[in-house]
């Protein structure tokens, strides 16, 4: 029996590497004779390179780069065995970044991230994949595109010094992309982005995610005027329609950053994982695949790592059991999007303190359970 491990991370318990190496020694325990296949997988957001580096192979790399209250950084990066490089923007410009009492979008900036971008380019790196969750920005990547040679001027032309923050977008009358970095234009960047949200508006970048930001209403409206503001312009310089642009809003409009800046594709960051991480190549001649994370529910099947995994293996006829964390009542709408069976990791009633701390232990111990109704359904007569 061949058994693929595909999941996702249990957020704050478990890396995707660490949940698939304990969904395999609870399985081995029931199935000793069995072949497992581990395929950690993530979405885009963190824990990618983490994911992809476990996959695929690579190397890891850390680099000191500009953080979001401008202070340096240290940020891990990957660069795998094929040349793809994988950056987290939230290694440089992540909300994690900046302590909760100073968070305020209009005095942070993405110019790490643009540096990352550049440090990859520079490794020679001609195909990048750049996961934009967890922001602390809310500056339309201008501070990334600076990092990558764009210039930005003020009214009496003089060239704004770097980086720009997202209050800083109120200064910016003309945009000079001449001399931004070469090397993009020979590169294909993929923007990890499963949101669509638009650049401004009432499901814009600033109303949504301003207040998770630290943004008070006032500064929400100031923040929404400096994008719409500048998105216009950005619009005209670059010739692509900003404003309106499904997913241009995720990370504080750095999506619509990338796309004007840097030539980025906004792209699924669950299915793009799984590409570079060959999942259809490890799924052949399987015959089952456990996936998974710290929550499965009504929520999952749009887009998320396990319904992308089961909506593939559903295609190459190979049954699937969702293994998570923690189930929600609402979570067997799943077994119509491609889930044979739902499991969940707590078999006892657990506070989340401890469930977060055991969540090892719980996984191992529920793969193993899997195992044993495996050896069931082997015994039961087929009629």
């Amino acid at each position: 029996m061949k058994i693929v491990i595909a999941p996702d991370s249990f957020k704050e318990s478990l890396t995707a590497k660490q949940a698939a190496a304990a969904i395999a020694t609870g399985l081995r325990r029931a199935l000793p004779d069995a072949e497992f296949v581990q395929v950690p997988l993530a979405d885009g957001g963190e824990g990618t390179v983490e994911a992809l580096l476990a996959a695929v192979g690579g190397r890891r790399i850390i680099s000191r780069v500009t953080g979001p209250l401008k202070a340096p950084v240290s940020a891990t990066w990957g660069l795998l065995k094929d040349g793809t490089a994988v950056i987290e923007m939230a290694a440089a410009s992540g909300l994690m970044l900046v302590p909760p009492d100073q968070r305020n979008p209009l005095r942070t900036t993405s110019y790490g991230t643009g540096e990352l971008i550049r440090l990859a380019l520079a490794r020679g790196a001609r195909r990048i994949l750049l996961g934009i969750g967890g922001s602390a920005t809310n500056d339309a990547g201008a501070g990334m595109a600076q990092a990558l040679g764009v210039q930005f001027r003020d009214p009496r032309g003089r060239t704004l010094r770097a980086p720009l923050r997202g209050g800083d977008l109120a200064k910016v009358a003309d945009i000079v992309v001449a001399g931004r970095d070469p090397r993009l234009t020979e590169t294909t960047l993929l923007v990890a982005c499963d949101v669509t949200n638009p650049l401004v508006g009432p499901r814009g970048a600033s109303a949504i995610y301003g207040p998770q930001k630290g943004a008070t209403p006032a500064q929400i409206r100031a923040l929404e005027q400096h994008l719409r503001t500048f998105g216009r312009l950005a619009s005209r310089r670059c010739g692509k329609p900003l404003l309106r642009l499904p997913g241009g809003g995720a990370a504080g409009g750095l999506g619509a950053g990338l796309v004007a800046f840097a030539g980025g594709q906004l792209v699924s960051g669950a299915q793009t994982v799984m590409t570079l991480a060959q999942l259809e190549r490890h799924l052949q001649g399987a015959d089952l695949v456990v996936t998974g994370e710290g929550k499965l529910d009504a929520q999952t099947r749009f887009g998320k790592t396990p319904a992308s995994v089961a909506e593939l293996a559903q295609r190459m006829g190979i049954p699937v059991v969702g293994l998570a964390g923690m189930l929600s009542c609402d979570a067997n709408v799943n077994h119509s999007f491609g889930f044979d069976a739902l499991l969940s990791a707590v078999a006892a009633p657990e506070n989340p303190a401890s469930a977060l701390r055991n969540a090892r232990r719980n996984l191992i111990a529920a793969a193993e359970r899997l195992g044993h109704w495996l050896l069931l359904a082997q015994r039961l007569p087929k009629r």
